[in-house]
């Protein structure tokens, strides 16, 4: 490989050591790569030099000058430094228009300093980043479907950290490959989903991964990736809908099943990268349930009712109506329970 080549391979974050190091072109250390940096570039421009402005620190791929290789590099990581979690490799660092088409989430993406979709090494799964910031969190009813009584009041909730959301639901080559079994009932592809495993089960898998369960605030947050619709959008209509007859573009519901579940990631992405939060099956979250929360909810990172008999499912499945797969539905379920149309999607911390 030449040395170009492999400056380019290294746009991204690379590691030294062991730890993380976020932007090796940031030269002069003020977390973007920008005229600073190029300043010194040219100014120490030829033999590397101790006695430069910033001695060799230019000289990114060592060979003792500071030359065209190392300003393409510099070029080419132009803008604010990109980190990536000691868990994970980079995918994509920044987001996708083509996925993410809402230009202030794209920001708000890009504002925390992290990469937008990675993969767990230990695991392969992936996630893509999600921002803080605040949404209205209750009722959206669909032009067939109003709201139940659990879905009121409509309030207003802040999530004041970023959190990486798995990409697709738990799937069941990935249980297997870190619990040793296949629980699921619907098998012949590793792809589909995990499924009949209770809350109280999938515990042990998200210890053992350094991973947790969603709250329910994280969860419909992240669901509506910037929506207020019953139904979260997709590339081709990112502002939502609420119109029932559409819901095929983004889940496997009663409708489109076959009466079964479907390999993750079949339909289309909503505003943050991620799949099935819509259909497929239900999905597990941390929370308690409780009828009448959101009427007391915290407006900061709520964290569910602190007792209750049931555990909070969300997001409906192949079984279900499209009632059940509005983005504001709200179910529970007694957590030593399973069922083949509950499963759960994991998140991790940067």
């Amino acid at each position: 490989m030449t040395a170009l080549a492999a400056l380019t391979a290294v746009v991204l974050p690379v590691r030294a050591g062991g730890e993380v190091v976020p932007c090796p072109a940031d030269i002069t250390g003020d977390g973007a790569v920008d005229s600073a940096d190029l300043t010194v570039v040219l100014a120490d421009w030829g033999q590397c030099s101790q006695g430069g402005s910033k001695g060799c620190l230019a000289d990114f791929d060592g060979d003792g000058a500071i030359s065209g290789v190392d300003l393409h590099f510099l070029l080419t990581s132009w803008g604010p430094c990109i980190s990536v979690p000691s868990w994970a490799e980079v995918i994509e660092a920044v987001p996708n228009p083509d996925v993410v088409t809402n230009g202030v989430i794209r920001e708000r993406i890009l504002a925390t300093g992290l990469a937008w979709r990675v993969r767990d090494t230990a695991t392969q799964m992936e996630f893509v980043l999600i921002p803080p910031g605040t949404f209205n969190m209750g009722c959206s009813a669909s032009n067939l479907y109003g709201c139940d009584g659990d879905e009121n009041p409509v309030h207003q909730v802040t999530l004041t950290n970023a959190f990486y959301m798995g990409r697709y639901e738990v799937t069941q080559a990935q249980w297997q490959a870190t619990m040793g079994n296949n629980p699921s009932y619907y098998q012949g592809d590793l792809n589909r989903p995990v499924e009949q495993v209770s809350w109280n089960t999938i515990q042990g898998f998200l210890s053992q991964r350094g991973m947790r369960l969603p709250t329910e605030a994280e969860w419909e947050y992240a669901c509506r990736g910037g929506t207020t619709t019953a139904f979260h959008g997709w590339p081709a209509n990112p502002s939502g809908t609420n119109d029932d007859s559409q819901v095929g573009n983004i889940a496997w519901y009663e409708a489109n099943s076959g009466g079964q579940t479907r390999p993750v990631g079949g339909k289309a992405a909503n505003g943050f990268g991620l799949h099935d939060m819509s259909g497929n099956v239900w999905e597990w979250v941390n929370d308690r349930y409780s009828h009448s929360y959101y009427a007391s909810s915290p407006a900061q990172n709520p964290q569910g009712p602190s007792s209750g008999l049931y555990r909070v499912l969300r997001g409906g499945s192949w079984y279900d109506f499209t009632y059940d797969v509005r983005s504001s539905y709200r179910s529970g379920y007694t957590p030593d329970d399973s069922s083949f149309y509950v499963g759960f999607r994991a998140l991790r911390a940067p």
